[in-house]
């Protein structure tokens, strides 16, 4: 993939003044220190126990050491220019139980974090569930059960009652499709259950979480509330029946499954609905709660095909021949250090989608993850991607699309769970050896292509 030196670039068009921009993390991915002052082990911690489990056989014990070097890491964000940072709590750090007494040390590291931020002029943005579940929990049924959605609310509750008077923008879980799919469908990510379609109970819990959060951090007087959904554009092979159904089924699994029920109060498929436990109805009025904000991560979009035709594989994944879809290569495309495929009108594809399938019952969107991986400090292809998406993303605005914020995924180079740290998300280099961050290339574009929009 060739990439125009930045100095070759035009400007980015205008945003808004009070357009918000980001830079995203994940707790388990960066924070380190996995067993002091009280913190418990997660369902990842466990996860990347199990030999085989991670490719690279490493684990997030140390990560990136921002649980002692937050400081450090926050000074990078506000030398970047971005408005806000987008960080998740560790509930096995905050209640280690998942229930029960809270920890204070550990909601204490949150609200030297929140400080530090504010002093620094950076919103705190933080998401309350990024795929972290306390071991305990899981190992009495984690989200296949009913009882650990309240479990969230009470944490989500003691969380608010620390943070709610300083923080800007609130995240309840982050991608609930890919904890269902990945963690429990195909045994992937943690927890590493492999029930296919039993997995769906997993989807329910989580929303209905995410719907009892949401009443307890407004309960605490918290505002601008949201949840982080991630979504992709789905096209079908070909117009063939066959096709056409099989891109409409994956859509509603891994899209409206998740977006419907937030947003207008029923889920996707009544078929589906039946498989859901619990009483659904009234749990959808939960669910549904009002939300200030509709977080969207976009990657890549999907082209979908009947099964048996494509490749077998998503992401890496060899996929189970008994689903009702394939999933195909996009070719003729750049593609990451991951393998995804770059596809930056993919994004204003999606919040197009988004706009005419919800009309005025979405909230206003933030683009809360956005990324891609490359190797190297000098690392023009993420500039390229950046750039290509920020314009993507603009001209969804001009046409109508109510954004109002952009956070690049990620701060640092991290942890990549089932990845090890073998792919590299991060605008600042992290050497794992010595923890010595190093501001890439894409970096310092993007320091000063803010700094244009400011000027």
């Amino acid at each position: 993939m060739t990439s125009s030196p930045p100095s070759a670039r035009p400007p980015l068009p205008p945003f808004p003044e009070d357009f918000l921009w980001g830079v995203s993390t994940s707790a388990h991915q960066i924070e380190g220190a996995a067993d002091e002052e009280g913190r418990a082990p997660s369902v990842w911690d466990a996860f990347t126990a199990e030999p085989g489990r991670v490719k690279d056989g490493s684990t997030a014990a140390v990560a990136t050491d921002h649980y002692r070097r937050y400081r450090q890491d926050v000074a990078l964000v506000e030398d970047l220019g971005v408005g806000a940072y987008r960080f998740s709590v560790s509930w096995s750090r905050v209640v280690p139980a998942g229930t029960g007494p809270v920890n204070r040390a550990g909601l204490d590291f949150y609200d030297r974090l929140v400080d530090e931020l504010c002093a620094h002029g950076v919103l705190p943005a933080p998401t309350l569930f990024h795929w972290d579940t306390p071991l305990a929990l899981e190992e009495g049924g984690g989200w296949l059960v009913r009882d650990t959605a309240y479990r969230f609310a009470e944490y989500a509750d003691a969380v608010a009652a620390r943070l709610a008077d300083r923080v800007g923008l609130w995240l309840t879980i982050n991608e609930p499709a890919e904890v269902t799919l990945l963690g429990y469908a195909l045994g992937e990510h943690a927890p590493g259950r492999r029930l296919l379609f039993d997995a769906l109970p997993a989807a329910h819990h989580q929303l209905l979480g995410h719907g009892l959060a949401v009443q307890a951090l407004r309960a605490r007087g918290a505002t601008q509330i949201g949840i982080a959904n991630s979504h992709s554009p789905v096209r079908a092979v070909s117009p063939a029946a066959a096709d056409t159904a099989a891109a409409d089924f994956y859509d509603m699994l891994t899209n409206r499954l998740f977006a419907d029920p937030v947003l207008l109060g029923r889920y996707p498929d009544e078929s589906l609905a039946a498989l859901l436990p619990g009483p659904v109805d009234a749990d959808l009025k939960v669910i549904s709660e009002p939300l200030d904000r509709y977080g969207v991560n976009y990657y890549q979009p999907m082209l979908i095909g009947a099964p048996g035709t494509g490749t077998g594989e998503f992401a890496g994944i060899e996929l189970p021949a008994e689903l009702p879809f394939s999933v195909r290569e996009i070719e003729g495309r750049p593609r990451t250090a991951f393998g995804w495929p770059v596809v930056p009108e993919g994004l204003s594809e999606q919040l197009t989608l988004l706009r005419q399938r919800y009309g005025d019952r979405l909230p206003p969107v933030v683009v809360t993850e956005n990324g891609c991986s490359y190797d190297g400090v000098d690392d023009q292809e993420r500039i390229t991607y950046l750039d290509g998406h920020l314009r993507a993303l603009h001209r969804a605005m001009a046409a109508g699309a109510d954004v109002r914020g952009y956070f690049v995924w990620s701060l640092l180079d991290n942890f990549e769970w089932a990845e090890g740290y073998a792919q590299r998300f991060g605008l600042v280099h992290v050497d794992y050896d010595t923890l010595a961050r190093t501001p890439k290339a894409s970096y310092h574009w993007l320091r000063e292509a803010l700094r244009g929009l400011r000027d």
